[in-house]
């Protein structure tokens, strides 16, 4: 059996489309589908789908959520994604796929930007997701390498991992765990998850500073000499050539130079606030207006 679970806060204008888009696939396996949400507008619009569970959580962040709902599931394989997002019709049998071996703990889908590419922000979102995230996954599973899971679709074999800390990147922490107890992390290329992105240069800035925070606890649990991450400045500065490979023309090419002052305001605020102000990452809630 499949537990498939989607975690929505305040987001009764896309959970629909994240539901159905489940909903319409062909998936063989016998699966339950739970929407988990602490607001009464997403209740509302998940009561209307009789084949979907409700979980009401507390409303104290996706990481609390999701260990409050774990010790619940009855399926062999859990996958989860987002209420804000929906997923390609074969996304459920392509990730599937790579569980038939016993020896794959996690395996990660692939983010697809919706935006158009013509925008700036549009054409980071697609050089950010194609370019940067789909190229070193794809490079460290066929190495059989470490890879950072995607948060917006991925999934874990149950029973295995009971419990994990809610003050880090839950899509890190979890392959993490099973890594290190000696299973594969997997990536499924053609389990396409499709992502709105900030349209707004600020959300942009938050989203991406909110998503460095939640890798920069990491170290709290893990040995960062043991476990190479996928996000980091390092990484950014070595492998960001590959960027330039993407741009179709002239103006796509000056998108891409702009791409790096601010990925790079990015880390040093980052830098600040951890190093200098001491503020940590903590699991909540927090909306960015712009991709819902």
């Amino acid at each position: 059996m499949i537990s498939i679970i989607i975690t929505s806060f305040n987001e009764p204008r896309t959970i629909g489309k994240a539901i159905e888009s489940f909903l319409q696939q062909n998936i063989k396996e016998k699966y339950e589908l739970i929407v988990s949400a602490p607001d009464k507008k997403t209740h509302d619009v998940v009561r209307k789908y009789k084949e979907v569970k409700l979980f009401k959580d507390k409303g104290k962040g996706k990481s609390y959520a999701l260990n409050s709902i774990l010790p619940k599931l009855k399926g062999e394989i859990i996958i989860l994604t987002d209420g804000d997002v929906f997923v390609s019709q074969n996304s459920v049998d392509e990730i599937l796929k790579y569980f038939k071996d016993k020896t794959v703990g996690c395996v990660s889908g692939r983010p697809r930007s919706i935006e158009p590419r013509n925008t700036i922000l549009g054409y980071w979102s697609h050089v950010l997701v194609d370019a940067g995230a789909h190229e070193l996954r794809k490079k460290r599973a066929k190495k059989g390498e470490f890879l950072e899971c995607s948060g917006y679709l991925w999934a874990f074999r149950n029973y295995i991992i009971k419990k994990f800390p809610i003050d880090t990147a839950e899509d890190t922490i979890v392959p993490i765990m099973f890594y290190l107890k000696g299973y594969k992390i997997g990536y499924a290329p053609n389990s396409e998850v499709y992502v709105r992105y900030p349209n707004k240069f600020n959300d942009f800035i938050k989203q991406k500073i909110r998503a460095a925070a939640s890798h920069d606890t990491l170290s709290r649990y893990v040995n960062p000499r043991k476990i190479p991450r996928m996000k980091t400045f390092a990484n950014e500065i070595f492998d960001g050539f590959r960027l330039f490979y993407y741009p179709k023309d002239l103006k796509e090419f000056i998108f891409t130079l702009l791409l790096f002052p601010a990925r790079f305001y990015i880390w040093l605020n980052l830098f600040y606030n951890s190093k200098v102000k001491d503020r940590k990452y903590s699991d909540a809630w927090k909306r960015i207006e712009s991709t819902k």
